[in-house]
């Protein structure tokens, strides 16, 4: 039973640089799965509704994602499972860690602009893992860059080897639909937004004068030409190639018009890996193992506005989880019970008994848990590879509404719990400092602070250039340093001492002139050394 449902799971992520159509290509996806009846539209005046996967408000404002989107439905015998991330590079982490959690990606080209500066980074994290790789490039139906030289780009810029699996027949205003070299079908697709197509033609040889007639003489003897190039140039797709993150399918098509989406997700789940092995830091954890494990990749607070939830999302790596039954955490050491684990359409949830791996459960967090976190019925594990990262932004938190403190209080320590940014006191806690990546959360904080807590802030810029979380075995030169530096001192969340460094050139002096303090750029590090320094300084 438990392996027959592993090998149904496909869990896989859609990335790409902004504004190639990701989201737009997620909503199609879930419109040909049956999951919805009409696809939303992220940014037009034509279509009222907006994606199913930008749920929240700032979402539908700016026409952009600023959170990874976790949702799943049955195809075909298959239970697909999509993660659509944020393609803006201020929302890098959040993309970084939902790799964490997939099996394979999707990645989504435009056929205009070609590979961006954000498709190489994200691809770079793809190749660490070896996670394997579908390309599908968009927006055929706009003048764009001639296909060969779009796959030549794709392999010298992303290091990758490429194969076609569809060809487009013209591009632009001449673009007819596209072939299925990997199934010999021709798709001729009307121009429909919202609603599937359904001209599907069955021809297996190209030499087959119904294709003369359907896509007129000049574009029939144009993709006989290319059919037959691409066998010849091409090596042959190779499955085996594909799943070890060497070889990566193509497809082409228009997300927004759904040409070539059908025939993405088609072969999608027939070649994709099902869920595969984690790497924990004392062992590799099987899929098919009886005993549960799972990691927290990802908790996002007010899910639910009228509720004020928290949700960590917990993909599961091996065994079946089950509602109800007590797991061990295994940082806090405690065990903790689920009553209403949920699966997930976007911001749509429903109470699920049992999900198996390469599933996503929403788990209702009261503050237990950080990303990273790993959940097993009693081993002591944790998984590797959640990526954390060290705020380059830093800004302090003006509360611009004395009456509403405690509202401010409570939704910074939520909003920062989710990972996009985080939070540092200093002077007893009075003052806050928010560190970031990327500027554009603060005006997410900004904006979801209002929204969502009823808080107005501003931020006003402090002169730190890096956060160092600071640990030593010499207590006493520890406490020494903290009181020496009182100025530049704040803690985090969890009470530990970080040393806020105006300039690198001034944080390498202090390190070269302070050798018994060891200081962290991430505050990932182990040690219980906080809590001792949190002693020597009587906090």
């Amino acid at each position: 039973m438990q392996d027959q449902e592993i090998q149904k799971r496909r869990t896989f992520g859609i990335i790409s640089h902004p504004d190639a159509g990701k989201t737009t290509l997620t909503e199609k996806l879930l419109l040909f799965g049956g999951a919805i009846q009409t696809a939303g539209a992220v940014k037009s005046n034509k279509i009222t509704k907006a994606a199913t996967s930008d749920f929240m408000e700032i979402e539908k404002q700016r026409g952009i994602s600023v959170a990874t989107s976790v949702m799943g439905f049955e195809y075909k015998g298959y239970k697909v499972n999509i993660l659509d991330t944020p393609g803006h590079k201020d929302f890098a982490e959040d993309t970084f860690r939902t790799l964490t959690a997939v099996d394979s990606v999707i990645l989504v080209i435009d056929c205009v602009k070609g590979v961006e500066e954000q498709t190489r980074k994200l691809m770079e994290v793809c190749r660490m893992r070896n996670t394997p790789v579908i390309i599908f490039i968009n927006k055929m139906d706009r003048e764009g860059q001639d296909p060969y030289d779009l796959l030549d780009e794709v392999e010298k810029e992303l290091k990758l080897h490429t194969r076609p699996l569809t060809w487009p027949i013209g591009i632009g205003a001449s673009f007819q639909g596209v072939y299925n070299l990997f199934e010999k079908r021709l798709l001729l697709f009307s121009n429909t937004k919202t609603k599937k197509a359904d001209d599907i033609v069955t021809i297996s040889d190209l030499s087959d004068k119904e294709l003369d007639q359907r896509i007129g003489e000049k574009a029939a003897s144009q993709l006989r030409e290319d059919a037959e190039l691409i066998e010849g140039v091409f090596e042959p797709f190779d499955e085996d190639l594909y799943k070890e993150g060497y070889l990566a399918p193509v497809f082409f098509g228009s997300a927004v018009n759904n040409f070539g989406v059908q025939e993405l997700l088609d072969t999608f789940v027939r070649i994709a890996p099902a869920p595969r092995k984690r790497v924990a830091e004392s062992r590799e954890v099987m899929p098919d193992e009886k005993t549960f494990s799972g990691f927290i990749f990802k908790i996002h607070a007010n899910l639910d506005p009228n509720h004020r939830d928290r949700i960590a999302f917990c993909r599961v790596v091996s065994g079946t989880f089950e509602r109800n039954t007590f797991y061990y955490h295994t940082r806090q050491d405690k065990k903790l019970r689920f009553a209403n684990p949920n699966m997930f359409m976007a911001n749509e949830k429903s109470v699920v008994d049992e999900a198996f791996p390469g599933d996503v459960v929403g788990l209702y967090d009261t503050g237990n848990f950080k990303i990273g976190d790993t959940l097993t019925e009693g081993e002591k594990l944790q998984f590797q590879g959640i990526p954390s990262f060290s705020p380059e932004i830093f800004k302090e938190l003006i509360n611009k509404d004395p009456f509403k403190a405690k509202q401010l209080e409570k939704g910074i320590r939520q909003l920062t719990d989710e990972g996009v940014a985080q939070l540092f006191m200093q002077e007893q806690g009075s003052v806050k400092i928010i560190g970031t990546v990327g500027e554009l959360q603060f005006e997410v904080i900004q904006f979801r602070l209002l929204q969502e807590y009823g808080a107005a802030c501003s931020f006003h810029p402090v002169g730190y250039s890096k956060a160092c979380w600071i640990t030593s075995e010499d207590k006493v030169a520890l406490a020494n340093f903290i009181r020496m530096k009182s100025r530049y001192i704040c803690y985090d969340k969890e009470d530990r001492p970080v040393f806020m460094a105006d300039t690198i050139r001034n944080l390498k002096s202090v390190q070269d002139y302070y050798p018994a303090i060891s200081f962290h750029f991430t505050s990932e590090f182990k040690t219980d050394q906080a809590e001792i320094a949190a002693a020597a300084y009587g906090r």
